[in-house]
């Protein structure tokens, strides 16, 4: 069944509209560092508002413990909002309480509110149906319909994600619509070539999307701190690198099934090895069977790919017609072992089909290294959730919206 769309929503002019976006962005010293998550929700805003429309958007920021942290307030979120849509946006310093129910009252047709964290009610992750139920039913009180717009979350079973699309009429906002459309092509139709990059810390994180695109694709690319358990299972001294060796029976058994199904298995033939984790820490680039022998010994961390590697991995990348990557191939904060996450991230604004950046990691990497959204296909605004959905999984924000 297709999922529920603003169309099903009907004339919204006048009618008050609770939106879940997902506004989970770094903040450092109070200062949004990446705003790329505020930018993805201001399709779906716009368009609720340019309706006549009073709209109540509502987030998490953070993982606060059930109750309210400075630290993790939304304030400086509202501001930017205010600021990107050219017109004051209301905040509420809380969700449910007397100050959330006033700047509701006040609210004109066309206007914007933001409530405070929703991370800050326990209620709103409560394990405990009935609790989120309750808090649902708060959230949603004088509201006439729900959109869902926070792709970040709909892998969640929570009260604003869940209960609340249960407690109004309910349907995808733009940017979850964009998100289903463009993680769908890679899982039904993609065009071929077609190429999975992954990278990241743990293989583990991993796994369910190996097996579920494992006979989907035509190259599989592996870098990152995963990488290592693979070059374990071929036998290889990884020295101090990260490594979960309870995985490498399993990564054995993907390898082999890569080689049945024909699938290429793309592994770095060269490694940035590194003496400490650090910014200025003495390193050098050994070959990847050679990790063990680099001048640091058993001590040497392997930190990013090296540049061999980094020219065969944008080569597959490049030659593909749909690429889907998650993951950094290094440690991509620390200048020194950044070089094959930007090599990777330039190889997809290179590609002559759809490119799509996974969320996460790979979406803060590519910002950071001075990449510009329009440069890609696609920055999904959900890791785990993009993850999950590449699984196969079945996601409890989407279903409850008809998907």
């Amino acid at each position: 069944m297709a999922i529920r769309t603003l169309d099903s929503l009907g004339d919204l002019a006048g009618r008050t509209v609770l939106i879940r976006c997902d506004l989970n962005v770094p903040l450092e010293d109070g200062r949004i560092a990446d705003e790329g998550r505020i930018v993805a929700s201001l399709p779906t805003l716009r368009t609720l508002l340019e309706q006549g429309a009073k709209v109540v958007a509502m987030s998490h920021l953070g993982r606060p413990k059930g109750e309210p942290e400075a630290r993790y307030s939304l304030a400086p979120v509202a501001a930017r909002l205010g600021e990107l849509l050219g017109q004051e946006v209301a905040f509420a310093t809380d969700t449910v309480g007397e100050d959330a129910q006033r700047v509701r009252i006040a609210l004109q047709d066309g206007q914007l509110a933001l409530l405070e964290n929703l991370r800050f009610d326990p209620r709103e992750t409560s394990k405990d149906a009935a609790e989120r139920a309750a808090f649902a039913a708060e959230l949603a009180a004088g509201a006439d319909a729900f959109v869902s717009d926070g792709f970040g979350v709909v892998h969640r079973k929570q009260a604003s994600v869940f209960e609340v699309a249960q407690a109004l009429p309910s349907a995808a906002g733009l940017l979850v619509a964009k998100e289903l459309e463009v993680l769908s092509r890679l899982t039904e139709s993609p065009e071929r070539p077609y190429a999975v990059v992954l990278g990241g810390s743990k293989v583990s994180d991993k796994l369910g999307v190996i097996e579920h695109l494992l006979p989907r694709v035509d190259t599989l690319v592996v870098g990152g701190g995963m990488l290592f358990t693979f070059l374990k299972a071929l036998g290889h001294d990884v020295a101090s690198s990260l490594l979960e060796e309870d995985q490498v029976e399993r990564v054995l058994g993907y390898m082999k099934q890569a080689e049945d199904l024909g699938v290429r298995l793309l592994l770095p033939t060269d490694v940035v090895v590194a003496e400490s984790f650090g910014a200025d820490a003495a390193h050098e680039t050994v070959a990847a069977d050679a990790i063990g022998d680099s001048r640091f010994g058993a001590a040497g961390l392997g930190l990013d790919i090296g540049p061999d590697s980094a020219a065969a991995f944008a080569e597959a990348i490049r030659g593909a017609r749909t690429v889907f990557w998650n993951g950094p191939m290094g440690v991509f904060e620390l200048p020194a072992f950044a070089h094959g996450t930007k090599a990777v991230a330039e190889a997809l604004t290179e590609v002559d089909g759809l490119a799509v950046v996974g969320g996460g990691d790979s979406a803060a990497a590519v910002r950071r290294l001075g990449f510009e959204d329009a440069q890609f296909g696609h920055i999904s605004t959900g890791g785990g959730a993009s993850l999950e959905f590449l699984e196969g999984a079945r996601l409890p924000g989407l279903e409850v919206l008809g998907w």
